[in-house]
C-alpha cells in the first residue's frame, strides 16, 4: 500500500481512478520555508521534504505501508514561479497574463521505500524527479477570468487552475503528462512501483 504524503484531493482521486491502494497523511511542511531558486529543484526539495517527514512518522503499525509518495507542483510563465494564488485579486491578475499563453507546469515526486532504518544506517531506498508539461491557456474575456476566480478553485492550485475542474475550460493544448498537471504522474509512479516490487 502506499501512503501519500499530500492533503491534495485531486491526487487522492488519481489514486483512486488508477485503482492504487493508498492512504494519505498530510506532511506538514510548510512550503513557504523551503527556498530554491530553480523551479525545478524546488519542486523536488518539497516532494522530498512532504515524503520525508511522513516517513519519519512510520510507526511498526504501518506494517501495510510499502512506499511514501510526495508531490508538488508549479507553474513557470514568462520566467515567473506561479504557486497557489495569495487572494483573488493575484489570481485575476495573473489570468490576464496567462491567457493565450503558454506556461511550463512541474511537477516534483518523491518515492520513498517505506523499510524502517535502524538509526545509523543508510536511508530508505528513494526515486526522485520532476515531471514538466507544457499547457496552453485559452484566450479569455475579463468576463471569463473574474467568473473563474469568483469560484474559489484557483486559490486552491498551483499556477492558479485546476486541469480536472472548471480550468479544463481555460485550456486550449497540453503537451505532456496529463496527469502530472492534475497532481502527479501516473506513467512516472507506475515505473517506480515496478522498480520497487
Amino acid at each position: 500500500m502506499l501512503l501519500l504524503a499530500s492533503a491534495s484531493p485531486a491526487r487522492r482521486r488519481l489514486l483512486e481512478q488508477a485503482c492504487i491502494p493508498h492512504r494519505v497523511q498530510v506532511s506538514g511542511v510548510v512550503e513557504e520555508a523551503v527556498q530554491e531558486p530553480d523551479p525545478v529543484r524546488l519542486v523536488e526539495r518539497l516532494a522530498r521534504a512532504k515524503a520525508e517527514a511522513v516517513h519519519g512518522r512510520l510507526t511498526p503499525a504501518d506494517g501495510e505501508i510499502e512506499a511514501v509518495l510526495g508531490c508538488d507542483s508549479l507553474l513557470v510563465f514568462e520566467g515567473e514561479v506561479f504557486g497557489k494564488p495569495l487572494d483573488g485579486a493575484e489570481a485575476i491578475t495573473r489570468w490576464r497574463r496567462m491567457a493565450g499563453g503558454w506556461g511550463e507546469l512541474h511537477t516534483g515526486h518523491c518515492l520513498l521505500r517505506s523499510a524502517p532504518v535502524a538509526q545509523g544506517t543508510a536511508p530508505p531506498m528513494a526515486w526522485l524527479g520532476t515531471v514538466t508539461t507544457r499547457v496552453q491557456f485559452a484566450p479569455l474575456s475579463e468576463a471569463e477570468i473574474v467568473a473563474y476566480v469568483a469560484s474559489g478553485e484557483p486559490l486552491q492550485c498551483a499556477g492558479g487552475f485546476a486541469l480536472e475542474g472548471r480550468g479544463g475550460l481555460m485550456v486550449e493544448r497540453i503537451e505532456g503528462c496529463f496527469s502530472s498537471v492534475i497532481g502527479l504522474s501516473l506513467p512516472l509512479l507506475r515505473r517506480w512501483l515496478v522498480e520497487l516490487g
